[in-house]
C-alpha cells in the first residue's frame, strides 16, 4: 500500500434499487425490495473505496469478514447511500463500521472486515485449486 490507511478514513458508494436489486420471490404480495445480498455488496464496495486509492499496481481488497444486519425494507427506485468508515487496523487486514441510508431511514448497519492482498499471489492459490480438480 501506499502509505497507511486511518482510523476514520471514509469510503462511500450509492445506487438506485433496480430490478437486479429486488429479492427473487417478490410474488403472492410480498413488495418488490431491496434483497440483503445486493446490500451486502454495496457495502463492501463502499468499504473497498476507502482503501484504493492506497493500493498498490497489483494490490486488491478480499472480504475476509461481514456481520451486516438488514434493518428495514427498500422499495424499487429508492436511493440508497452506503457508508464505511475505518476503526481498525491490523496489519493488511482493515475493519470498517458499515451503515446504509434509504431516503426515509437507516437500513442497514454492522461490520465489515477486508484484506488487503497481492492479485497475482490468490491467482496462484486459485490455479492450485483448479489443478487439483
Amino acid at each position: 500500500m501506499k502509505g497507511r490507511i486511518k482510523n476514520g478514513t471514509v469510503g462511500e458508494e450509492q445506487f438506485v434499487v433496480a430490478e437486479q436489486h429486488l429479492i427473487d420471490f417478490a410474488h403472492d404480495g410480498m413488495p418488490r425490495i431491496l434483497c440483503t445480498p445486493w446490500l451486502i455488496w454495496f457495502l463492501e464496495h463502499a468499504a473497498r473505496n476507502a482503501v484504493l486509492p492506497l493500493l498498490e499496481p497489483g494490490e486488491s481488497t478480499v472480504g475476509v469478514v461481514i456481520n451486516i444486519q438488514h434493518l428495514a425494507a427498500t422499495p424499487l427506485g429508492a436511493r440508497v447511500r452506503c457508508r464505511a468508515r475505518v476503526i481498525k487496523i491490523d496489519g493488511p487486514q482493515i475493519t470498517f463500521q458499515v451503515e446504509a441510508h434509504d431516503e426515509h431511514e437507516q437500513i442497514a448497519r454492522g461490520t465489515h472486515k477486508l484484506r488487503v492482498i497481492t492479485a497475482a499471489r490468490l491467482a496462484q492459490r486459485v490455479q492450485r485449486k483448479i489443478r487439483q480438480d
